[in-house]
């Protein structure tokens, strides 16, 4: 077969396109926060001390999630260090990432920064040394109105009417070795199940988050999920997915078809949530929660014990190339085709550390090459995911053998009749696309782009911040109900399509 071939119905669809998928992260760790999103005295800062330009960037990118303020960091966290006067707050070890952490930015700021984002909070809850209590007095401050110690203290700091988070993680990777206070699944389940009956207590309207396994290669995955869930299940709303996908790990075409695994992943988390739901005899169906995925050379890092005490150290600043941004396009197109079942989705993380987003203190910032496979999509999916049965030439892995050279997602916009393609060649030839439309009359191409380029190892930098940009690709048209377009080779690419 010289080219990949899709049917596209609106009869056959698998979900609404959830916002929520298009989340991020922003952990206290590395320059995330300080110098991140966060430094007093920039050129572009606002009198809070946010940078300006970090801000517009993830308003262009379609952030609509922000996860905070962990990740590994929260489960040593006190919350109540980064609330009140900046100049009372103490400065603490941080054990998560041996650093020094000054509490200049923390929950007041972040809620500041999130409403310029325009973005909804995924707050997190220390339930590694700390627990049910604090999780509540953390709720009670950022969403009782007032007349409470907690929610006076909010008003007293500033903040008149509550926060209203809605979206709460109970702690985060609590199988996890390298956790501090980590916790068998017995211990977390009952934990977890305890502090989201009090959550609701003090709010009724919270969805909550159980954490799931740090990565299906976790020796004990799926058995977590499924002891966690025992306990848990029908008092949770989500459970949370993590994977990274390393570029230096295995050969290049496995890397290039990581969304393979992410794929498995996620049909083996379902699988065991359903298990339970059939096991506890409920008819409620829980959700996923990909709360952290992206691309990683996680094998180069040498762990959190090779760090030194510092105060936001320059650590895990990945230099992405056109190939990570095909390999995050595929992963967006994964979590679009599991849309019945993802309802949040976070990549992580936002600014410098292995992040979309690149910052230089007292400088510029600018977009790596996985800025623009999010940006994209998150502009155009839209209205419901349909379903895409893909008939493409062989694409050879060492991990996962023969897999398709094309992997696609396409969205029907009902209110607009727009439908829009997203299309990963991992190939290293370029290939043509017949996509048949008998089901959608009417519609012309609109525009074809693609992220890629004859070098695949091209580079954003601060020297050349658009060397690796999304591009016009001619050639598509519709034709007698087919579409036909031609993808560049190593690419991501967004073909939309709208009435005549």
């Amino acid at each position: 077969m010289d080219s990949a071939k899709l049917t596209l119905d609106p009869a056959f669809a698998i979900g609404p396109v959830e916002r929520r998928l298009f989340g991020t992260f922003v952990e206290h760790m590395g320059r995330s926060v300080y110098t991140g999103v966060y430094e007093p005295g920039h050129p572009d800062a606002d009198e809070s001390g946010l940078r300006r330009d970090v801000i517009d960037l993830a308003r262009e990118m379609g952030v609509t999630v922000v996860r905070y303020p962990g990740g590994n960091f929260v489960s040593n966290y006190n919350w109540e260090d980064g609330v009140g006067p900046a100049d009372e707050r103490p400065t603490r070890l941080d054990l998560a990432w041996r650093q020094i952490e000054t509490n200049a930015f923390g929950l007041d700021e972040f809620m500041s920064w999130i409403e310029e984002v325009r973005a909804e909070p995924m707050m997190a809850v220390n339930l590694g040394t700390r627990g049910l209590r604090e999780a509540c007095d953390l709720l009670e401050y950022a969403n009782h109105p007032q007349g409470t110690r907690w929610s006076d203290l909010r008003v007293k700091h500033g903040r008149r009417e509550p926060y209203d988070v809605r979206l709460w993680c109970l702690g985060n990777e609590m199988d996890g070795p390298w956790q501090i206070g980590g916790k068998t699944a017995e211990e977390y389940g009952r934990l977890a199940a305890e502090t989201a009956k009090a959550m609701r207590r003090v709010d009724p309207r919270v969805e909550l988050v159980a954490s799931g396994s740090s990565s299906s290669g976790m020796p004990t995955f799926a058995s977590w999920e499924a002891t966690v869930l025992e306990h848990c299940y029908e008092h949770v709303d989500y459970v949370s997915l993590h994977a990274y996908f390393d570029p230096a790990r295995g050969d290049r075409a496995s890397y290039l078809a990581s969304a393979v695994e992410m794929d498995a992943h996620i049909d083996a988390v379902v699988a065991t949530a359903d298990h339970v739901a059939a096991k506890l005899g409920t008819r409620k169906r829980l959700r996923l929660a990909f709360d952290e995925w992206n691309v990683w050379s996680q094998s180069l890092f040498d762990g959190e014990a090779s760090l030194d005490w510092a105060e936001a150290p320059r650590i895990i600043e990945e230099d992405y190339d056109v190939a990570a941004a095909v390999v995050v396009g595929s992963l967006l197109i994964s979590l679009l085709n599991h849309a019945d079942r993802v309802g949040v989705a976070c990549q992580a993380q936002l600014a410098n550390v292995i992040a979309p987003i690149r910052t230089e203190p007292g400088g510029p910032s600018w977009r790596q090459t996985i800025f623009h496979p999010f940006a994209l999509t998150a502009a155009h999916a839209r209205g419901r995911v349909l379903r895409t049965e893909v008939a493409a030439p062989g694409f050879p892995t060492e991990r996962f053998g023969e897999v398709p050279a094309l992997t696609a997602a396409a969205t029907h916009d009902d209110e607009t009749g727009e439908v829009t393609v997203f299309a990963v060649n991992r190939g290293e030839r370029p290939l043509p696309l017949d996509v048949d439309l008998r089901g959608l009359p009417g519609l012309a191409a609109a525009r074809h782009v693609a992220v890629a380029d004859e070098d695949a190892g091209a580079r954003n930098s601060q020297e050349a911040p658009d060397r690796v940009v999304p591009r016009a690709v001619d050639g598509a048209a519709v034709r007698d109900g087919r579409l036909s377009a031609v993808l560049p080779p190593v690419s991501f690419n967004v073909v939309r399509l709208t009435r005549a």
